[in-house]
C-alpha cells in the first residue's frame, strides 16, 4: 500500500514544484523558474533588501509565470506551438513600436502552409490581435488568481502582477515605468532572462543580454549590479539541482500547509492544469473525485482513498510539457506527437518525485495510462507491477475522458462509457475489479463479485484452480478462451497477491483456503 502524503507540506514546496510545470509550458528546461529564483534573490542580498522584501521577491519569483500556459489554446491557433513562441518571446526585447507586430507577424501561423499562413494574416488582423494583445495581461492575471488561491500575501501579489512591466513604461498591465514598478518585479524581470541567456551560453551571454536591454527592459541601476558580479551570482546554477538550494533559501517563516490546506491547493493546481486546453476543463478534479470514490467500494481504507483522489488531482500536471498543437489536433497524431502524448505521465512524475512529501502522490500518478497486459505507458507495467491505487486511476481516467469532448471525436454516452470500460477490462488492459469499483462510483450497475482471498478476482480464482492443478499458461488460455499473455499477467498478479513465488507455493495457498474443491469454470 502507498504510504500516506506528509501532513505538513511547505508552500514553497508546492509552488516549486508548479513552477517546474510553468517551465515545460513556457518552452523551458526543468528548473529555470527555480534558477531564476536563486539570481533574484542573490541581487535582492547585494541590493540590501530586508527579510520582508526578500520573502517577496522569493515567492513572486516562484509563481510569476505559473499563468503563461492559459491560453495556450489560442496562441497554438495562431501562432503553431505554444511553447516554441514562448521560447522565442524572453529572446526578443520588445523596445520599439514595430517590434511586436514584427514579433506576432514571424510566429503567425508557424509550421503551417503558406496559403494558410497568408488566409490566417487576413483574419488575426481582427480577432487575433486583440487575442494576442491579451496574452500578458491573461498571463498575469491568472497567476494573481491562482497566488490569492494559494493564500500568498497581496504584496506577493502585487508584485506578479507588474512582472510584465518593463522600465521604459511599454509592459503590461498598466504601463508602470521606473520606480513605479516594485523592485522585486524589477528582480524577477531581469533573473528569468538572464537565466535563460546564461543557460544558453554562460556568464558572457547573460552579461551581454542585461547590457542590450538596460534602461528598456530593465532597470539600469539592477543591470549595472548583475554585470559587475556575474559570475558569482550564476555560480552553481549548472549543477545537477537547484532543488535544494531554492528550499534552503524559503523564508524563515514559510507557510506550512495542513491536510485541508494541501487537499484545496492541489484542487486549485488541477484546475489550473485542465485550463490549458477547452477539451480538459475539469478533468482532473473529475477524475480525482470518481477515483476517490471508487477507492472506498474497491476496499481502500479511508487514508488510501483520500491519496488516490490526490493523485488524480495532480496526475496531468505533464499535460504542460506537451504543445496545444497536439493536444487540440483535430486528426491523427503522427508518431512523434505519440510519442510526446506518452511522456506526459512521466512529466508528471519527475516534477512530484522532487518533493519528498509529493513522491508518494507521483507513484500513483505516474501509472493513469499504464495497462494490465503491459500495453500501457510510459513503462509498459504490467500485472503485479500497477499498484492498486495505479489501477483505480487509470479506470477512472479512462471512464471520465470517454464522458469528455475530444477534438476527435464528441463526448460518449455515459452508458457507452461504462460499456468501453468493461471492454477494457474483458480483454485484460484494465483491472476488471477497479473497473467494477469505477463503474459503480460512477452510478452504473455493476455485477461486481465478492473478491476471493488477498482480493483474488474472480477470474484470478479461476486461474489459480488452474494453475495449481498443473495446466501451463498456454493451456490456461485454452481453457478460458483468453491470450497467453493475458493468462501469463494473470499469474504474475496471483503471485504477487498471495505473496507466493511459484506454482507449487500457489497451488498450497490455493488448497489452504478451500479453492480447490469449487467447480470446474
Amino acid at each position: 500500500m502507498t504510504q500516506t502524503v506528509r501532513p505538513r507540506v511547505t508552500l514553497a514546496e508546492l509552488l516549486a514544484v508548479l513552477s517546474l510545470a510553468a517551465d515545460l509550458g513556457m518552452g523551458q528546461p526543468m528548473e529555470h523558474v527555480l534558477r531564476q529564483t536563486l539570481i533574484a534573490l542573490r541581487l535582492a542580498e547585494r541590493l540590501g533588501l530586508d527579510e520582508a522584501q526578500r520573502e517577496v521577491v522569493y515567492y513572486s519569483a516562484l509563481v510569476a509565470w505559473v499563468g503563461c500556459h492559459v491560453d495556450a489554446y489560442e496562441q497554438a491557433k495562431w501562432f503553431g506551438d505554444d511553447t516554441a513562441l514562448k521560447t522565442d518571446f524572453r529572446r526578443t526585447d520588445f523596445a520599439t513600436a514595430a517590434s511586436k507586430p514584427v514579433f506576432m507577424l514571424r510566429h503567425l501561423g508557424a509550421g503551417r502552409p503558406l496559403a494558410e499562413r497568408t488566409r490566417l494574416g487576413l483574419t488575426f488582423l481582427g480577432d487575433g490581435r486583440k487575442a494576442a494583445e491579451a496574452m500578458l495581461d491573461n498571463h498575469w492575471t491568472a497567476a494573481d488568481e491562482l497566488a490569492a488561491r494559494l493564500g500568498l500575501a497581496q504584496r506577493v501579489r502585487d508584485s506578479v502582477e507588474q512582472t510584465f512591466e518593463r522600465w521604459d513604461g511599454k509592459g503590461v498591465p498598466k504601463g508602470a515605468s521606473g520606480e513605479q514598478i516594485l523592485v522585486a518585479s524589477r528582480l524577477v524581470t531581469l533573473a528569468d532572462v538572464v537565466e535563460v541567456f546564461h543557460r544558453a551560453g554562460g556568464t558572457d551571454a547573460a552579461v551581454e543580454v542585461a547590457r542590450q536591454r538596460r534602461g528598456t527592459q530593465f532597470d539600469p541601476h539592477l543591470v549595472d549590479l548583475f554585470t559587475a558580479d556575474a559570475q558569482a551570482i550564476c555560480a552553481g546554477l549548472d549543477d545537477a539541482s537547484t532543488w535544494h538550494a531554492v528550499m534552503a533559501a524559503e523564508p524563515d517563516l514559510g507557510v506550512r500547509l495542513g491536510d485541508e490546506q494541501f487537499e484545496s491547493a492541489l484542487e486549485a493546481i488541477a484546475d489550473f492544469t485542465d485550463v490549458k486546453s477547452p477539451y480538459t476543463l475539469g478533468h482532473s478534479r473529475g477524475v480525482a473525485d470518481l477515483a476517490g470514490d471508487a477507492a472506498r467500494a474497491y476496499g481502500l481504507s479511508d487514508p488510501a482513498a483520500r491519496q488516490v483522489r490526490l493523485a488524480g488531482l495532480v496526475h496531468d500536471l505533464g499535460r504542460l510539457g506537451v504543445p496545444n498543437t497536439i493536444w487540440d489536433k483535430p486528426g491523427p497524431l503522427s508518431h512523434a506527437e505519440t510519442e510526446r502524448v506518452r511522456l506526459h505521465p512521466y512529466l508528471s512524475e519527475r516534477m512530484l518525485a522532487c518533493s519528498p512529501a509529493l513522491a508518494p502522490l507521483a507513484a500513483i500518478a505516474v501509472q493513469h495510462h499504464e495497462r494490465m497486459d503491459g500495453s500501457g505507458y510510459p513503462r509498459g507495467l504490467a500485472g503485479g507491477a500497477i499498484s492498486p491505487e495505479g489501477r483505480l486511476l487509470a479506470a477512472a481516467d479512462f471512464y471520465h475522458s470517454r464522458t469528455e469532448p475530444r477534438p476527435y471525436r464528441p463526448a460518449c454516452p455515459a452508458a457507452e462509457a461504462a460499456a468501453q470500460v468493461r471492454a477494457e477490462a474483458t480483454a485484460g488492459r484494465l483491472d476488471a475489479e477497479a473497473a467494477a469499483a469505477v463503474l459503480s462510483a460512477a452510478g452504473h450497475r455493476t455485477t461486481r463479485r465478492q473478491a476471493g482471498p488477498a482480493s483474488l478476482t474472480p477470474r484470478e480464482v479461476e486461474v489459480l484452480r488452474l494453475l495449481a492443478r498443473g495446466l501451463s499458461n498456454r493451456e490456461i488460455a485454452e481453457r478460458l478462451v483468453i491470450s497467453r499473455k493475458t493468462a501469463g499477467h494473470h499469474v504474475e498478479h496471483i503471485y504477487a497477491k498471495t505473496g507466493t513465488a511459484n506454482r507449487a507455493l500457489a497451488s498450497l495457498y490455493a488448497a489452504s483456503h478451500g479453492l480447490i474443491g469449487e467447480p470446474e469454470p
